[in-house]
């Protein structure tokens, strides 16, 4: 962005000296032990609609987040202010609340032998120098290009591209101190089309660390305008049991409510159905889910975590066993077992896959449901029981035959990871998880 100066790499050793000098006011206040995270964010927004532009909002944003302790007795303040009042004052309202809490046996800082000692380069940060006016005309092209797709396209509900740099450091009083910057650029459009006495709404989009290397705007803008025209028509089906396969995009949502299941929150709290569940074969043997979290200019990537801790490549499901938790520190030492560098989530997950593409796949399932939507969020994580409302494409003989909508799709998670027959080698890597389509052998669609 060159309207104004980027954050970036520059401002990383002025957030180090912050948080060194939070940390040493939090001891002059006091404190046995103190942890301080800072953030400093830049970002421009534009929108466009119908053709015109509708929003361009620029935003900057600083944050500091405290947390000390007390003995072990643990107490937190933030604050977006950076001035030394502003500093004293809230490392004196986390000290406030430090003790009036009960103590924690497990509240404390990571153990200081295992910080990350070298914080390799990731290659997370690639500004974008992008004038308004120019993110205004990728965002006009992009729409445009999704009207002139199809004759069927007849509303837009906002084309939207995005620009992000940031930092972020995390100290402690162990001395441990490391920060990185990065940058998040996307491009989304989001058409709707007309026919058949229905209008249906659908979207694309694309994200990268890197802005030259965004999917072009006029391939976005017709692949949300295809999905849109395609979804005209749609219907329930008939209530059934009958294999059920997750497009790609949103097959990572299942593998994210996994992970909730072994995240060492849960499981100290005894709220999840995987609780207890290490050594056991939860999905086929061919199956692996492993995190990589140093991939350059992944999205996922990070070389510590939130508490500090080196990451490191690893396993949680190994041929089809459950190997390891997602533990940070502190769910760790509740679980009576070693953090996995997870503090704050995983690091780029990546599922093992198979060479069938999705066109393959509906030809292997024959019949069931394509699903290309979900709506609410129908997990219990205590029973695995799921259940969401759901569209997408019903299929017949390998191929779609019709759109279908306002159907429920059933099952309990521990079955339906047994149950997975393949994952495609299509390949979705605009978040954390990587993985392709996901065809589960039998689910339960409640329709008309």
């Amino acid at each position: 962005m060159s309207a104004v100066q980027s954050v970036g790499p520059k401002d990383l050793p002025a957030l180090q000296e912050q948080v060194e000098a939070i940390i040493a006011e939090a001891r002059r206040q006091g404190a046995s032990a103190c942890e301080v995270a800072v953030s400093l964010e830049q970002g421009l927004s534009t929108t466009v609609r119908q053709r015109e532009v509708e929003t361009v909002e620029f935003n900057r944003d600083q944050g500091f987040g405290i947390t000390l302790y007390v003995g072990q007795r643990k107490g937190s303040a933030s604050t977006s202010a950076s001035g030394p009042d502003a500093i004293r004052e809230t490392v004196a309202a986390a000290l406030a609340i430090a003790k009036h809490t009960s103590e924690d046996e497990c509240s404390g800082l990571a153990d200081a032998a295992l910080m990350a000692r070298e914080i390799p380069d990731l290659d997370l940060y690639h500004d974008w120098d992008l004038e308004p006016e120019q993110a205004i005309e990728m965002a006009l092209a992009c729409e445009a290009a999704a009207f002139d797709a199809d004759p069927r396209i007849l509303n837009a509900d906002g084309t939207t591209l995005n620009t992000h740099q940031g930092c972020r450091v995390y100290g402690n009083s162990h001395g441990f101190i490391g920060g990185y910057a990065s940058t998040r650029h996307s491009l989304s459009c989001v058409m709707i089309a007309e026919g058949d006495g229905q209008m249906q709404r659908d979207y694309w989009y694309d994200v990268n660390r890197q802005g030259n290397l965004l999917a072009d705007p006029r391939s976005i803008g017709v692949r949300a305008a295809q999905r849109a025209a395609s979804r005209l028509g749609a219907r329930p089906v008939p209530t059934c049991e009958v294999p059920v396969l997750f497009s790609a995009e949103l097959a990572g949502g299942l593998f994210g409510s996994f992970l909730s299941a072994i995240s060492g929150g849960n499981l100290y709290r005894k709220s999840s159905f995987l609780e207890g569940t290490i050594g056991q074969r939860l999905f086929p043997a061919w199956l692996t889910l492993d995190e990589r979290p140093h991939i350059p200019r992944a999205l996922g990537s990070a070389a510590f975590d939130g508490d500090g801790l080196a990451t490191y490549a690893k396993p949680f499901v190994d041929k089809g066993e459950l190997v390891s938790y997602l533990l940070g520190t502190y769910s760790g030492r509740k679980l009576g077992l070693p953090s996995t560098a997870n503090a704050g989530g995983v690091h780029n997950l990546f599922v093992s896959h198979g060479v069938e593409d999705q066109a393959a796949l509906i030809r292997r399932m024959g019949r069931g449901l394509l699903v290309t939507e979900l709506m609410g969020h129908g997990l219990n994580m205590v029973t695995g029981d799921y259940s969401r409302g759901a569209a997408g494409f019903w299929i017949e003989n390998g191929e779609i035959q019709h759109a279908v909508q306002e159907v429920t799709i059933a099952g309990n998670m521990k079955d339906m990871f047994q149950q997975i027959v393949a994952i495609g080698s299509d390949l979705e890597t605009r978040s954390n998880i990587h993985t392709g389509s996901v065809l589960i052998e039998r689910m339960t669609v409640a329709g008309s």
